[in-house]
Formats: structure tokens, sequence, C-alpha cells
């Protein structure tokens, strides 16, 4: 008999296995930090600081003690932890290396084609000047290759040749980022970077496919192939189908998802209602997430089990924005409660909110709104602003 899932059972466990349940004022070091990436799989990386970066931002939702310097160390000095490409850039538990070399040569193959010419140049002569650079001079960044070339405006398109091979050999293992400046790349040869035991491990092609979508239904809880493929977006839909057909009755069993969007058949490990069972409830504390925060990445996915959509702005002209910017989902407990519009006011040491959107039928209330004070005073501490101030017309009519 099909084991139904009902939306909520299901989204308290999935918080659970994204690390959004346990007591985020349990202090936490380095050793917790490297725990707490490993445990999620990866963390994305993005550089737009409105108020936080999203990898800090991520790590800090799930616990108030982390500190940025933790997640340094283990990038840039313990190399518990290395920097590529899932569905974004990302920092990935370095074990997870040898999994990528597959993805590697995909890409090879992949961006042979289209970056063969880039712009006119031989994109074969440039690879090897910039490896042969780095590999007799040291680490580099993209301001040691072009440097006096004119500028262009932003966009892949516009990059110069040296910017191009940088993403080339990275974006295919030849070199790895060793650290950052003024949050720019700067890379080194792989080999130098990768500790030897997992640079030198190689993964045969069914271990590689196992590995990836275990990995993917073990912090997914339950999933359908297609959203394994996607968790690391490393192994194609049709491998994650085969892979599940071939585990279902075994290690995996099939269940029904209820959800917004309907009942939708999925899979899950065979020991989900244990699992199920033995979920703790997420603390009643509103937290602020990160719009790039992996419990709400795969957006159709969040749609169907938290009822919320969301789209990030950034790219849309101001004037068409439904939102703004860069806004912010409000998580209380296991539900979105709302968005907020906000930043840091750096020269003034204020963090300011510019608008909140109630999710429908979420009122504000006096006990809801003290738990949002309580959230924004802990960002601003943690962002180093002093003082937590909102405009004029800050609340406004629910969302959608």
């Amino acid at each position: 008999m099909t084991l139904v899932i009902a939306t909520d059972a299901l989204r308290r466990t999935f918080l659970h296995l994204q690390g959004l349940s346990g007591a985020p004022g349990r202090k936490i070091d380095t050793d917790g930090c490297r725990a707490l990436v490993q445990d999620l799989g990866f963390v994305q990386v993005d550089s737009i600081n409105t108020v936080a970066r999203a990898h800090h931002q991520i790590l800090f939702s799930r616990n108030q003690t982390y500190r940025p310097g933790q997640l340094t160390r283990l990038l840039e000095v313990r190399r518990d932890l290395f920097e590529n490409w899932t569905h974004d850039a990302s920092c990935i538990p370095v074990e997870f290396f040898p999994l990528w070399r597959h993805r590697f040569a995909r890409e090879r193959e992949r961006m042979k084609a289209r970056w063969t010419n880039w712009h006119g140049h031989d994109f074969k002569a440039e690879l090897d000047r910039v490896l042969a650079r780095i590999r007799d001079h040291g680490p580099a960044g993209t301001r040691d290759f072009d440097r006096d070339g004119p500028r262009k405006e932003p966009g892949w398109w516009n990059w110069h040749p040296g910017k191009a091979a940088l993403e080339y050999l990275w974006r295919t293992g030849e070199i790895a980022v060793t650290r950052r400046e003024n949050f720019a790349k700067i890379y080194d040869l792989a080999e130098r970077v990768i500790p030897p035991e997992h640079f030198e491990r190689e993964i045969p092609h069914d271990a590689f496919v196992d590995t990836v979508c275990d990995a993917a239904i073990q912090r997914l809880g339950v999933a359908t192939s297609g959203e394994i493929a996607a968790f690391l977006d490393l192994v194609t839909p049709a491998e994650a189908a085969d892979w599940c057909a071939a585990n279902a009755g075994g290690r995996l069993r099939e269940v029904t998802v209820e959800s917004a969007g309907g009942r939708r058949a999925a899979f899950a490990h065979a020991d989900i209602e244990t699992c199920l069972r033995d979920t703790p409830d997420p603390p009643k504390r509103l937290r602020v997430l990160s719009p790039f925060d992996p419990a709400l990445r795969d957006r159709k996915r969040a749609e169907r089990l938290f009822d919320f959509r969301y789209r990030i702005e950034v790219f849309v002209p101001a004037p068409k924005r439904v939102y703004g910017y860069y806004v912010f989902p409000l998580l209380e407990g296991a539900r979105i409660v709302g968005r907020i519009d906000m930043a840091c006011k750096r020269a003034d040491g204020t963090l300011a909110v510019k608008a909140l959107w109630p999710e429908r039928g979420v009122r504000f209330v006096r006990g809801r709104q003290d738990r949002l004070e309580a959230e924004l005073q802990r960002m601003a501490r943690f962002t180093g602003m002093e003082t937590v101030a909102f405009e004029d017309g800050w609340m406004r009519d629910p969302a959608g």
C-alpha cells in the first residue's frame, strides 16, 4: 500500500534535514560550521551584499553564533571545502571533489564548442597562456589578465579573453579558487588547492550516480527523480530516473505526497516513516532567509511545499518589480509568513526596513511582531549595524 505523506509532515522533515529545526543559539565553532555545510550538501555563494552575502546568511539563519571567518578558514586554510558550480557557484565539502570530476568532463565537452572562438581570439592559446601564468607565477585573478583592456558593460558575453579563460579552467577543474580578495576569486592550480587524497581519487560512473542521488534524497527526504537530479545538478534527469527505478522496493520506496499543487508520486528512503515520526518541531522563532537558501532554491518545490511563490527581481527593471530588488523570505516555525525588503545603510549603522508583505492569511499581531523585531536585532548585530529603523508605510498589503 502506497504511503501518503501530508504536506505539513513533509515540510517539518525537510526543514529538519535542512538544518532549520535545531536550536539556532547553540554555540558553533569551525568544526560545527563544517558539519553544517556537510549536512546541507552545499552553500550557494552570491556577491549581493544589501544585508549579508547569501553564503553567510544561509549559515547564520541556522545558527546565530556563526561568524564569516569560520567559512573563510574552512575554504582557504583548512581546505575542508572548495568552490565550484552546482546550479550556481557554491561552497562544497571537499570530499565531494571526486564527484565533480564527472561534471568537469561534461563541462569540457559542453563549453568547448561554445568557447572555441571567443570574440575572434584563439581560445586554446589563451587557455595555455593563463594556465602557464598560474603554474609558473602562482595564484592569480581576473585583474592579472588584460588589465589594460577597454572596460565593457558587465555580462559574460563581454568578458575579456583572460577572464573567459579563467572561468573555463575553473568550470572544468584545471584551476580552483584558493582565496577571495574583496570577494574577487583568486585561482591556483587545482592540485595545489585540493588535498591530494581528494584530488587523486576517482569514482566510477555508476558509483558516481549512486552517491550523488543518495546524497540528494538524504537531504530532501522525499523527492521526485527530477528534484533528485536538480539538487546538485551533477547527474542528468534520465540518470536520476534510472537510479530511482533500480532502487525502488529496496533502499527506496514509492510514496505519494500531498502538496499545494495536488498529489504527486515521489521516492523516499525505506525508513521514511521513522524519519517522519521522529522529526522535531522547528523553533517558533521567526527567521530571515536568504533568497538563495537551499530550502527554497528549487522554486517549484518551494511553491508546492510551502505554498510560497518567489521570484528574484534583481534583474527586473525597477518599475516592473512587484516587491523589490532583493527581498528576503520570512520563516516562522515551519511556515513562510512573509517577505521583507531591507538593506544595511552602513554609513549610518542602520538596518533599514523598507517594506514587509505578509503572506495571504497571515497577520502580524503583537507576538509575531515581537519575533520579527527580535530577529532583526540579531541580523543587525551580525552585520555590524547599531540600530533597526522602519521606514514610513513599511507594512504592506498581503503578498499575492
